[in-house]
């Protein structure tokens, strides 16, 4: 047997996987496995069936490239089959070495490469700036979300149709529940339940279905390659009248939940986790066990993905330094900059109205929001520096809606927020944040460079050229547009607007110059400097009392 045919051999006596190769001593032939930095690497192992393996085996691996090395859990997938999923976030060689109570499973070593990420691979998004987000290469991620709660708990061709709507829809960002809801069953029964056992409470809470999980984490990767992050609400309290039991689990069978779940899922790069939606109205948990999920999650996870906590009527304490950035349930907050803006000044954290109402015409009055109101409030949480969520509820009898079951979109509002995408995709890379919060919070950008001045309601028939001191001095010299954000227009104003100082706080235009506004509501200006005087020059100011 030549040394190729004995390390085949080898690799199928051991069960591991092709992506996790063992390399036995003195065989310099083997190839090393190959993947792109950010992507998951996969180890495969046979092992023990017998009892109860989600239960009594552990299962871990430790990665190093000889500067760093990281613990990495692993899980039973069933069928006598353990797997262990890494994300390296460094290019080189990286090598493994398994670790078990079961003989089977302990000892494996291997190595593999890790290359530069291609294409739209830039890894999991991190905060940025304090108030922001970014990819772990840099590039800037500006969140623009939207929800659909039990998506991938329906028939095939539905959730097909809904990634197909995704696909040319404008969101980055999708907020889905790990367990089913009860909205929408009577039509659309899951056809799958996360636990052993028989619906719709007859459960076996210490071993999983790994059938469910691996539809969702299918479902999680069609997302990554669409380009959208996948924001996991782990708990929720929309069992209604089923009973399903997934609210009710003692403490031992969460933990061993959000255990399993992140050790299957956080080798996923576009994985957020969510502790919980509304997760007040969840009355059999307290605000200890939500603490504790959030330390059992950021214990868990060895990347550090983003964590956030959905409020219903009472909000968490997300000063928390588990908590990455607030995840908001507030309509009201983001009827104008000004409130919108108040949550960062509270957390110094990003902040991302996740619920600011939806687009639809339900009874009640959550979702009933018109297409420009609700285009009118991402357009407020823009320029206060923060970011809005989408979602819509249109009735209909079968209960189709995609807050709750995905599908199609029939909403005003996602042409516009595309729009809105375009303009946030060309403003700074570093976010949007507020000029001068406590006088005018209708502007917003970065001091000196951009400006976005958004009107909302007011149908302001001119505007004078005035901006606070901040980042300029005289001689300055900017271009303006007037944009359109509900029929999607953009229309540049000859000439440019040259500054010079006009009183101890602003700059106007040298000449007096104002822009002529077209007197309707939804006109926002956008003002990029383009030559003259450079804006390092400027000292800023202190803050005025």
């Amino acid at each position: 047997m030549n040394a190729l045919a004995a390390l085949r051999t080898l690799v199928a006596a051991t069960g591991l996987s092709l992506g996790a190769m063992l390399l036995p001593a003195r065989c310099p032939a083997a190839e090393t496995p190959t993947i792109e930095q950010w992507d998951v690497f996969e180890i495969e192992l046979k092992g023990p069936s017998e009892g109860n393996p989600f239960v009594d085996v552990r299962f871990t691996a430790a990665f190093t490239n000889g500067t760093k090395t990281i613990e990495v859990p692993g899980f039973y997938d069933g069928d006598g089959v353990y797997r262990l999923r890494f994300m390296p976030e460094q290019t080189g060689s990286w090598r493994y070495e398994t670790r078990s109570n079961r003989w089977p499973l302990t000892g494996k070593m291997g190595s593999f490469t890790v290359v530069p990420a291609t294409g739209r691979n830039h890894g999991p998004v991190r905060v940025h700036n304090t108030y922001h987000f970014a990819y772990a290469d840099g590039t800037p991620f500006k969140p623009l979300g939207t929800t659909s709660y039990s998506w991938a708990h329906r028939t095939d061709a539905l959730e097909e149709q809904t990634l197909k709507t995704l696909a040319g829809a404008p969101f980055n960002k999708l907020r889905m529940a790990v367990f089913p809801q009860a909205h929408g069953i009577k039509t659309m029964p899951p056809p799958r339940w996360p636990f052993a056992g028989t619906p719709p409470h007859d459960w076996d809470f210490t071993r999983f279905n790994p059938d469910f999980f691996r539809h969702l984490e299918k479902r999680i990767a069609q997302l990554r390659e669409l380009g959208i992050e996948c924001d996991l609400i782990l708990f929720h309290p929309y069992d209604d009248d089923q009973d399903w039991g997934f609210e009710t689990m003692d403490p031992a069978t969460d933990d061993r939940y959000l255990r399993y779940i992140v050790a299957r899922l956080s080798a996923y790069r576009n994985i957020w986790w969510s502790m919980g939606n509304e997760y007040d109205f969840l009355r059999t948990k307290t605000e200890a066990d939500w603490d504790r999920y959030f330390q059992v999650v950021q214990q868990s996870d060895p990347y550090g993905h983003l964590r956030s906590i959905h409020n219903g009527r009472l909000i968490y304490n997300n000063t928390h330094p588990w908590v990455t950035h607030a995840s908001i349930q507030n309509g009201m907050a983001t009827e104008d900059p000004g409130r919108a803006e108040l949550y960062r000044d509270v957390y110094r954290k990003p902040v991302v109205y996740d619920e600011l109402k939806y687009e639809g015409n339900h009874n009640l009055r959550w979702a009933q929001l018109s297409g420009q109101e609700l285009v009118h409030r991402f357009w407020c949480c823009t320029v206060a520096g923060t970011y809005g969520g989408h979602s819509e509820y249109f009735e209909n009898p079968e209960d189709l809606v995609w807050l709750g079951q995905g599908g199609v979109l029939h909403g005003e509002s996602p042409a516009r927020l595309a729009f809105l995408k375009k303009i946030l995709d060309e403003a700074p890379a570093g976010g949007i944040d507020p000029i001068d919060k406590w006088q005018d919070p209708r502007i917003g950008g970065k001091a000196g460079e951009y400006y976005l001045v958004y009107f909302g309601r007011e149908t302001p028939k001119s505007w004078p050229f005035k901006l606070y001191r901040d980042g300029l001095v005289d001689g300055m010299q900017f271009r303006i547009e007037v944009i359109d954000a509900w029929n999607m227009t953009t229309s540049p104003l000859e000439g440019v607007f040259v500054t010079k100082r006009k009183d101890r706080y602003f700059f106007a235009d040298k000449d007096g110059r104002a822009v002529a506004l077209p007197d309707k509501p939804y006109q926002a200006l956008r003002i990029r400097y383009v030559g003259g005087a450079v804006a390092g020059d400027a000292q800023k100011a202190p803050v005025e009392p």
